[in-house]
């Protein structure tokens, strides 16, 4: 194994999601110094992740690569090091160690590394429990589905809905399992969890509400704390992911709760490392406090922003930064239902619902004190941008007006 470190990369990107391709396009693009290398444990060249759950899953794209970047000059100045796992990071050196041995210096590095599926708990070694975040899974989950004829799904998130949606989409008899009365009341409001609820029915989707799963028994038998049993084909575990980051184990970076924690311009508490996307708590410069956020677009984001401050930090480790400002937000599509929401992920104390003809809604949520925290649309594309504009300003949901 050859440990002679490469001459240092002007900027070393550790992650191959929205965040690390944002951020080295950015970072070229700003003309910043030296050459620019992303790594990537990722087999495949980067590519788009939201078709995984939806028109991948449902049959109406190949699992494929669609790239992140179509049509850029930038991405022909990133040098690619695919299937490359990062075991350590020395921040004292400025190198990081991969799997193989090498070592990659760097004078500036962008650590988007994003996040793993949780495992499913109590799940036999045999069984068919299939997670969905990679292309990779993607093409496993489909080559099991074409040969299925049933599956359950644990997990009422939005890639647990979205992918449920699609699964019965493809003919697939597909059962929904989750811990609350109605999928996502949780996060958005009992209203909008009946609502999702009837969407999933409507596709075909069998709803199991209020339930937990204790086990899975080889091939994919799904046995249920209510002491009910399903039996299916192969099970998708939805629930939920851990940030990938146990190569900064030893390397001093402050890390809370698994994530980095980053400043409003998303460096790490070493001036030449920075973090964005799933990886970081990043502070926020409108709501003063620190956020974490699992969303594409937000990644993209945040990718950019780091990319950019990291171009512009002169030799001495200084120079202009700019600072995480945007309210974070994103789309899901449920079957034929698509929903656009943009919230600062602390819940609720006060919701509104306007319900405005044919089935389209919007849903402002407030908290305590009556300051907007939340929106959500359904059909009202206009109250989703008006809504980012009046969360940005700290609006109060007395500002909202239910005619708009």
């Amino acid at each position: 194994m050859d440990s002679t470190p490469t001459e240092p990369f002007g900027l070393l990107v550790i992650g191959s999601g929205p965040a690390g391709v944002h951020a080295a396009a950015a970072y070229v693009e700003a003309a910043g110094p030296g050459p620019v290398c992303l790594v990537s444990a990722d087999q495949d060249e980067p590519y788009q992740r939201p078709p995984l759950s939806k028109a991948i899953l449902r049959g109406e794209e190949p699992a494929e690569v669609t790239p992140i970047l179509e049509d850029s000059s930038a991405s022909t100045r990133i040098q690619l090091r695919l299937g490359t796992r990062v075991d350590e990071l020395d921040v004292e050196r400025r190198r990081v160690r991969t799997g193989d041995g090498q070592e990659l210096a760097y004078e500036r590095l962008v650590v988007a590394t994003g996040s793993e599926p949780h495992a499913l708990p109590g799940a036999d070694p045999g069984a068919q429990v299939f997670s969905l975040r990679s292309l990779e899974h993607g093409r496993r989950l489909i080559d099991a589905v074409e040969g299925a004829r049933s599956v359950v799904v644990v997990g009422s998130g939005f890639i647990g809905c979205e992918a449920a949606a699609s699964l019965a989409g493809r003919g697939v008899r597909t059962t929904l399992v989750t811990p609350e009365p109605a999928p996502q009341a949780a996060r958005l409001g009992d209203w909008v969890g009946a609502r999702i609820a009837e969407w999933l029915a409507g596709a075909g989707v069998e709803l199991r509400p209020g339930v937990q799963v204790e086990g899975v028994s080889a091939p994919a038998t799904v046995r249920l704390d209510d002491g009910s049993v399903i039996e299916a084909d192969l099970v998708l575990a939805a629930v939920g992911v851990t940030q990938s980051q146990a190569f900064l184990e030893g390397s001093g970076l402050l890390i809370d709760n698994g994530h980095l924690v980053v400043d409003e311009g998303l460096r790490t508490s070493d001036p030449r490392v920075w973090a964005a996307g799933d990886v970081a708590q990043a502070q926020h410069s409108v709501v003063g406090r620190a956020l974490t956020v699992e969303h594409w677009g937000d990644a993209i984001t945040m990718g950019e922003l780091a990319g950019g401050n990291a171009a512009a930090q002169g030799p001495d480790g200084t120079g202009e930064s700019g600072r995480w400002s945007g309210a974070p937000g994103f789309w899901s599509e449920i079957g034929d239902h698509n929903l656009k929401y943009s919230a600062w992920g602390d819940g609720f104390d006060d919701l509104r619902v306007v319900e405005h003809g044919q089935g389209a809604f919007t849903v402002w949520y407030a908290d305590a004190a009556g300051e907007l925290v939340g929106v959500l649309t359904h059909g009202k594309d206009h109250d989703y941008e008006r809504g980012g504009d009046l969360l940005a300003r700290r609006a109060s949901l007395s500002e909202v007006s239910g005619d708009d």
